[in-house]
């Protein structure tokens, strides 16, 4: 089958992050990359269990708000939260009012949910920072990087195309196969679950559409095809029977 084709086997949410959890360690880490603080007002859209609004609190944001469009995961988050005073809101976050944000944790990979954030987020005042994962918005150029975070920053900085984009994320004028992998590893361990076995196989995949996408971009180091990358390729073909070699011939 082709990759796409096993990607929608997935579960949704693996891919586009709705509904899915980050873990602690990750949730921390990505808060202390924004810096966040005192001065903070945390929106967190498609906000699930709200551990997010709660960890936002405890390292110190004034004001911690989670919006989802799930009402029973917002009322068990109210019971966790408590007299937090954190806040939760039963709303879609294309709908929901994030005027006074300063930092917002987004994570959808949906393109009509994103298009529609996009426009609002242009709408913010200057300095909001907007936290993305493995990506940053469409056609934007992101203010910070460590990946898989990734600081978005009002008002945003279009991007001229796609190869300026890429480099503003992977800080490297082209993409062998160390750098796909290092990148594709980061990304597995910062939100994969601790004990997970197949973060091996995940990290292929990952390192796989990074170096391809980085090809049809005209951004991989060289003419040839790395020899790890046609390993993995093969691997996966015939061993897996997930094809990738579809995706090269758009070059």
């Amino acid at each position: 089958m082709k990759i796409e084709e096993y990607l929608g086997t997935l579960p949704s949410n693996l891919l586009s992050g709705e509904d899915a959890e980050l873990p602690q360690g990750a949730l921390e880490d990505i808060f202390r990359f924004a810096g966040i603080g005192s001065g903070d007002v945390f929106y967190h859209l498609g906000c699930g269990s709200g551990r997010g609004v709660m960890t936002a609190m405890r390292l110190g944001a004034a004001k911690a708000v989670g919006v989802d469009n799930n009402p029973e995961k917002i009322r068990l988050a109210q019971e966790k939260l408590g007299e937090s005073g954190a806040q939760m809101v039963c709303a879609d976050v294309r709908d929901a009012d994030i005027s006074d944000a300063t930092i917002i944790l987004y994570w959808f990979a949906d393109e009509e949910i994103t298009d529609r954030m996009l426009g609002r987020f242009k709408t913010l005042p200057p300095g909001v920072r907007i936290l993305t994962i493995w990506g940053p918005l469409p056609d934007c150029i992101p203010e910070k990087v460590r990946f898989p975070y990734i600081i978005n920053k009002t008002p945003l900085q279009e991007a001229r195309n796609m190869q300026e984009q890429l480099t503003a994320v992977f800080g490297v004028d082209c993409v062998d196969f160390v750098t796909a992998w290092e990148f594709a590893e980061r990304y597995t361990k910062a939100v994969g679950s601790p004990g997970a076995g197949n973060d091996r196989f995940l990290t292929i995949i990952q390192t796989l559409i990074i170096w391809i996408n980085a090809r049809n971009l005209g951004m991989a180091c060289g003419e040839e095809i790395p020899d790890p990358i046609r390993a993995y390729m093969s691997i996966m073909r015939e061993t897996f029977g997930i094809d990738f070699g579809h995706l090269l011939e758009q070059t």
